[in-house]
């Protein structure tokens, strides 16, 4: 099991750090299912035969998906699962074409908008934005959508972000009250931490969410227990690179040792050093689960190391998905008059937000479709995660889930003389300065 999960999550890599419950998979749908790789005497796209599996519909939603593919359980499966949600709901039949390489990217966008047949094309991932600037250049009447991708002048083209502060003020917020709770009970924390990838700015948008989540937690763990406690210390570490687990462990190891019982990972498949280091300090322990715990990020990660990652920050990117076919849908049928530019999903639209059991059974299901794994790991699995979370109060895990409608109702809300409207300002135009300033406030480090 162990080979077999490192195996999986190596496919999958993400670079800019930068997802509401998961849709039933119920009803019929038109599916075609497509791979393109590149001619090397053309450098056009030659296309394998469509597998289609049921009647034809009024139109195609168009789906290219990075390097990792259907199987990564990440944004790819997650982009499939909002696409296949709106080939049912609307009445449209759903392509999907896997990028081998990231060569394939023009060709894949370039072959289906010269079919003509696509409502829209979703590029999965920032990775294919060059390449979405140059084909929808090409094909101004053909409609795009790219996932975590900034393209905010082509009238063709919807970029869909997201608000990462949001989800990672719910995971500090989780983190904190867990971490206290723990320290109640006798066990030696005084921190929680963040590894990071590259300093770049589209990160700071998570220190300053999860370091606000976090005061949050402790304001509200105390009013629950009804009594002061001692300020976590809160620990981060850049790592300069998304793609080396050993720098991941490496920064955690040092985390850990300074007391962490929490570590939260915005560092891509740098996280995987994350999410080692913490399994192996428990097991030296002798334990089977947290703490201390890793967070996960983008997608749901509860399962890689199960009972050892607390939850996942989840950028919704079946949301983002399905809200793009929704648009174009609106703008082709003039119900509204302008498709293009950018569109940013937080908690209010379930762009963003904290893991669930509900989603961890729904990636089980994709991997146990993809045959990574059995029905008997996945169920292993399950139980495992299931059992950790019970461990913790249910209070615990309600506060940091009603965290969500008050950010969205109260902005006005305040921890250490920060209003959650100013963290929100902030990442409107994340920059050095300010994520100092906000560490400062905070009193992080």
């Amino acid at each position: 099991m162990e080979q077999r999960t490192l195996i999986l999550i190596g496919a999958v890599i993400i670079a800019v750090i930068a997802i509401a419950a998961f849709v039933a998979r119920s009803g019929p749908a038109t599916t075609t299912t497509q791979t393109a790789t590149q001619s090397p005497a053309t450098g056009t796209a030659t296309t394998a035969s469509p597998t289609t599996t049921t009647a034809a519909a009024k139109g195609a939603i168009c789906v290219v998906y990075d390097i990792g593919g259907r199987g990564d359980l990440s944004f790819n499966d997650m982009a499939y699962l909002g696409a296949e949600r709106a080939s049912k709901e609307f009445g449209l039949s759903l392509k999907e074409v896997q990028s081998k390489s990231e060569q394939d990217y023009l060709p894949n966008l370039r072959t289906l908008a010269r079919s003509k047949k696509c409502t829209v094309i979703i590029a999965v991932g920032f990775l294919m934005t060059d390449a979405v600037k140059k084909v929808a250049d090409e094909f101004p009447d053909q409609l795009f959508a790219i996932i975590d991708g900034y393209i905010p002048d082509k009238p063709n083209v919807l970029s869909i972000l997201f608000k990462e502060h949001e989800g990672s003020a719910l995971a500090g917020a989780l983190a904190a009250m867990a971490t206290h709770y723990f320290i109640d009970k006798g066990m030696d924390f005084k921190a929680d931490g963040v590894v990071l990838g590259m300093e770049i700015p589209p990160l700071y948008k998570f220190e300053a969410g999860y370091y606000w989540g976090i005061r949050y937690g402790e304001k509200i763990y105390e009013e629950h227990e009804g009594k002061k406690v001692q300020p976590l210390k809160i620990l981060y570490t850049y790592t300069g690179s998304f793609n080396d687990p050993a720098k991941g462990k490496q920064a955690t190891e040092a985390q850990l040792a300074q007391g962490a019982a929490v570590i939260f990972n915005v560092a891509g498949a740098t996280g995987l050093g994350i999410f080692e280091a913490v399994a192996e300090y428990g097991h030296r322990q002798g334990k089977t689960m947290g703490p201390p715990f890793a967070i996960g990020v983008d997608s749901d990660q509860d399962w890689i190391k199960p009972g050892f990652i607390l939850a996942s920050m989840m950028k919704r990117v079946d949301v983002g998905t399905y809200t793009a076919v929704r648009k174009a849908l609106e703008y082709k049928s003039g119900e509204i008059k302008k498709y293009g530019g950018v569109l940013v999903l937080g908690l209010k639209e379930g762009g963003v937000g904290l893991s669930k059991l509900e989603d961890l059974k729904t990636f089980l299901k994709l991997a146990e479709e993809a045959g990574k794994i059995t029905p008997e790991e996945a169920q292993k699995i399950y139980e495992q995660v299931k059992k950790m979370r019970e461990q913790i109060p249910q209070w615990i895990w309600q506060e940091a889930y009603a965290l969500a409608d008050k950010l969205v109702n109260n902005p006005d809300v305040s921890v250490y003389g920060v209003k959650w409207s100013q963290i929100e300002e902030f990442a409107k135009n994340p920059n050095p300065d300010g994520i100092k300033k906000i560490r400062e406030q905070l009193k992080v480090g």
